[in-house]
């Protein structure tokens, strides 16, 4: 039996200010957020992969005032809409 590992898409992510959230990045070719959550001392937070997130969800994401509240509120609950992935 072999494994073959899964291909996440390479999404370049920026820093945000958040508590929350660490970074975020958006690939319109493949309609994938990636979101990296703050990691603890000095290891990096795990990411995670959101599927059919298209580029107007990924602007009104950026433009919110609170990157973890609009993320509880309009992401994380709608699994459904956004299945996800934990790339790293």
């Amino acid at each position: 039996m072999t494994t073959e590992a899964i291909q996440h898409p390479t999404i370049a992510m920026d820093a945000v200010e958040s508590t929350q959230i660490a970074a975020i990045g958006h690939d319109t070719a493949t309609n994938t957020l990636a979101i990296q959550f703050p990691g603890k001392g000095d290891k990096p937070g795990s990411v995670y992969h959101y599927a059919n997130f298209t580029a107007d969800d990924f602007k009104a994401f950026q433009e919110a005032e609170s990157k973890g509240s609009h993320f509880g509120k309009h992401i994380k609950k709608n699994t459904e809409k956004y299945p996800y992935t934990r790339v790293s």
